[in-house]
């Protein structure tokens, strides 16, 4: 998020011809009479000395900068997990602008891995025992920063949305809710390292390293945009946070109560104290968008933090900022690269009715290893994550990067069908699926149990290949001296899930306006998100 000025904002030497950090002030050979002997003009040697100061000043200023940078961040959790996950597939930028990913951790567990004491979780967390939550990420929202410092626009992704995850290394994890990555890659580390003699904080460090890379190898292949910064907070942490901002006003279009977070608010405004605040954010039992609802309230206590701190100025006030820092640090993790100083100076642009969140769209409902999950149109919500936020979807090379939208035309191919995903009538019914998408139908079958979906294609099919892997998010198609030319082989595994209808659904407005350097962000129907949009800039009424 840095530009190409340093800490203190003053511009590279030569920058307008002003003094900046390495400018030096030469003495003129001939001295102070000059080479004709005629005196300097006393505005000259003015302005000589002021150049002299205004260097040291902007030495000076540095050195500020630079401790009070220090000051701030000292102690941060910092990761280098989003430095693992980077490579020739993942999603790349357009232009300058910043992707920052927030990660709300459902964990009861301090950074050491130990459960938080069972009578806080019990009676001011209010979330059951510290067995609950495991690593979940409940919340995840993209906050997508132009580079023209514009408008800013959040995506929140709801926790259930049934998915293809991923491990920091690229690998497939199978078809899991995307709040699962996290806890699944934690779940593998935390075995082998243990099984490696590694204990304690470095064993629990290590393996939610683990669970970070594949949180955002899963988001930014599911979103197919390049994630730039993060930063993740666990239920501590938002306790924490809440504790020191009390009280936090937030407003409500209906009275709720529900035993299971402890909401209990009547309608319209009103200030919450930090037991209250994450029983509003937590609550989903007894509201008509369930999870959905849940999803807004998040998106709403955030603007109404953001409101409080920029109306009390901890956004400008260092001493204020270091202040909330050093309470919330401790249950924090940030990016190495991330820098807290920098982006606490740009945060007042994040504010002002300057940032506007969306709930991405689900597909509907259904039930998969026997949980209920929310089914998402994969191509759909890329295309409207792409329409607000410019640019082209896909990456290059990525097992998804050729997946067709809804309206795509299928490359000429006879598909074939095998089912071993233990699922009666799945090889017929996606067959079936895919002739409506313009296949050409081959055979079904019945194939040995596997854990996952895969695709082979014999000569002249590749094309049809990769769209079927993207359709249904395998990993990348193979081909096979085995399958004859002109067919592609789909095997279905137990991780398969039917993806949604794709006839025709309405496609996003375009702007009829010309397009802008790096593709311009287009309008899009307000209906096309789940649940109205909410606004940052005040106190917000939700559900």
């Amino acid at each position: 998020m840095r530009d190409e000025r340093s800490l203190d904002g003053a511009e590279p030497e030569g920058a307008g011809g002003r003094g900046g950090r390495n400018a030096r002030h030469r003495p003129d050979r001939a001295g102070a009479t000059g080479r004709s002997g005629r005196r300097r003009s006393p505005l000259v040697v003015a302005g000589r000395t002021a150049l002299a100061l205004s260097s040291a000043l902007v030495l000076l200023a540095s050195g500020v900068s630079w401790a009070a940078y220090n000051w701030v961040s000292s102690g941060l959790n910092t990761s280098d997990a989003l430095s693992a996950i980077g490579g020739k597939d993942a999603p790349k930028h357009l232009d300058n602008s910043v992707n920052l990913l927030l990660i709300g951790l459902d964990s009861r567990k301090d950074m050491n891995g130990n459960d938080l004491p069972r009578e806080f979780v019990r009676d001011q967390l209010h979330a059951g025992s510290s067995d609950i939550g495991y690593y979940n990420t409940n919340t995840l929202i993209l906050m997508h920063i132009p580079a023209d410092g514009g408008k800013v626009t959040a995506f929140s992704v709801p926790r259930d949305d049934y998915v293809q995850t991923f491990n920091g290394d690229g690998t497939s994890q199978g078809h899991f809710k995307i709040k699962e990555a996290y806890g699944n890659a934690y779940t593998v580390a935390h075995d082998k390292l243990s099984a490696q003699g590694v204990k304690g904080a470095d064993l629990e460090s290590r393996s939610r390293e683990a669970g970070r890379e594949a949180t955002l190898a899963t988001v930014q292949n599911f979103l197919q945009v390049p994630i730039d910064h993060f930063a993740e907070v666990n239920l501590l942490g938002f306790y924490d946070i809440a504790k020191v901002l009390q009280p936090i006003e937030v407003c409500l279009k209906h009275p709720v109560k529900d035993r299971y977070s402890g909401a209990d608010f009547p309608a319209g405004h009103q200030q919450l104290n930090p037991k209250q605040a994450l029983a509003f954010v937590r609550q989903r039992h007894g509201l008509d968008g369930g999870d959905l609802d849940r999803t807004h309230r998040q998106q709403a206590f955030i603007s109404s933090v953001t409101h409080k701190l920029k109306s009390e100025g901890v956004f400008g006030d260092l001493g204020k900022l270091q202040g909330l820092f050093d309470v919330v640090k401790k249950d924090l993790v940030i990016d190495s690269k991330f820098d807290v100083l920098d982006f606490a100076q740009q945060a007042t642009n994040l504010t002002g009715g300057n940032v506007v969140f969306h709930t991405l769209p689900i597909a509907g409902f259904a039930t998969r290893n026997r949980e209920s999950v929310n089914l998402v149109d994969v191509p759909k919500i890329r295309s409207l994550v792409q329409a607000l936020i410019g640019g082209t979807s896909g990456s290059p090379g990525g097992p998804d990067s050729a997946a067709p939208s809804p309206t795509a035309k299928a490359a000429p191919a006879t598909v074939d069908v095998l089912n071993g995903s233990g699922k009666t009538g799945a090889a017929a019914d996606e067959l079936k699926a895919l002739t409506a998408l313009g296949y050409t139908a081959g055979r079904t079958a019945n194939a040995a149990p596997r854990q996952h979906t895969t695709v082979l294609y014999g000569a002249g099919a590749q094309e049809a290949a990769r769209q079927l892997a993207g359709r249904l998010g395998t990993a990348a198609p193979a081909s096979s001296a085995s399958v004859p030319a002109g067919r592609v082989q789909v095997v279905l595994g137990t991780d398969f899930t039917a993806p949604p209808a794709t006839e025709a659904p309405a496609a996003p407005e375009t702007s009829t306006a010309p397009a802008t350097k790096g593709g311009a962000p287009s309008p899009v129907p307000s209906d096309a998100f789940a649940g109205d949009s909410v606004k940052e800039g005040g106190i917000p009424c939700v559900n």
